[in-house]
């Protein structure tokens, strides 16, 4: 712990389980009063639990970040506690395993549940977060987006590769939009993660031996080796880095 964000507030969406979980606590840990969204209200709680015993300031609440205005309200009672905001990771997602396919095969629905949360979902964050960051006159947002974005890696998951292509281009656009503004926007790109999102998958001792023998490190990152990259790209130490998209792929991205 270096308290590189102490007096900061910040707001984290899908902040109860996996990297968001991890992202939540180090923020705090690093001095930062946290709002922890989540649609699962219980597990946001569980997590400003944790934040509180090891003595910092946090809120739960739940939203589901496809409905504009949950998320607008959200934002606007993280404002109201901690008097502001300084720090956006804009970080709830979903991937449908069993449903989501190769393009011929795939479902509307499956399409549409996935943009609404990994796509539509960061948007009106970013929208109603960044209102809350213009009037602070300043800010950082992290985004967490995905090497399947980027890179062919993750047949047949048509849309929630789709989804992460998506962040990866809004993040460079805010980046451009608004770095005369004093806000500086990254993203996160994680590799496969010992999470609840790949929990049914790397159940499955096959294919988590196919999808580790893919990383040149040759395992899954913990959720918090993420946060730690997020927690640099949130701080003032990462002051001259915006538009970037770090991997944290344990070497994926490399070959």
């Amino acid at each position: 712990m270096t308290g590189r964000l102490e007096g900061k507030r910040a707001l984290v969406t899908g902040a109860g389980s996996g990297i968001g979980r991890a992202a939540a606590i180090k923020l705090a840990e690093e001095g930062a009063a946290v709002g922890v969204l989540d649609i699962n209200l219980d597990a946001a709680e569980q997590v400003v639990g944790c934040i509180r015993d090891n003595g910092h300031d946090a809120v739960a609440l739940r939203v589901d970040v496809g409905d504009e205005e949950q998320v607008a309200t959200a934002v606007n009672k993280v404002v109201a506690k901690f008097g502001g905001l300084d720090v956006l990771i804009p970080n709830a997602g979903v991937m449908l395993f069993g449903r989501d396919t190769t393009v011929t095969e795939l479902d509307l629905k499956t399409w549409q549940a996935t943009i609404d949360v990994n796509l539509t979902g960061m948007f009106l964050t970013c929208k109603h977060g960044f209102r809350a960051l213009l009037q602070n006159g300043r800010g950082s947002v992290v985004i967490t987006s995905s090497p399947t974005g980027v890179l062919g890696c993750a047949p047949p998951y048509t849309a929630y590769s789709s989804s992460k292509a998506g962040t990866f281009g809004l993040m460079r656009l805010l980046a451009a939009d608004y770095v005369k503004h004093n806000i500086r926007v990254n993203a996160v790109l994680p590799g496969t993660t010992n999470s609840p999102l790949v929990t049914t998958l790397m159940e499955d001792p096959g294919k988590r031996v196919e999808f580790l023998s893919k990383i040149p490190m040759g395992r899954a990152a913990e959720p918090r080796e993420i946060a730690n990259v997020i927690a640099f790209l949130a701080s003032d130490e990462a002051s001259f880095v915006t538009g970037a998209a770090w991997f944290a792929d344990g070497g994926l991205s490399a070959i």
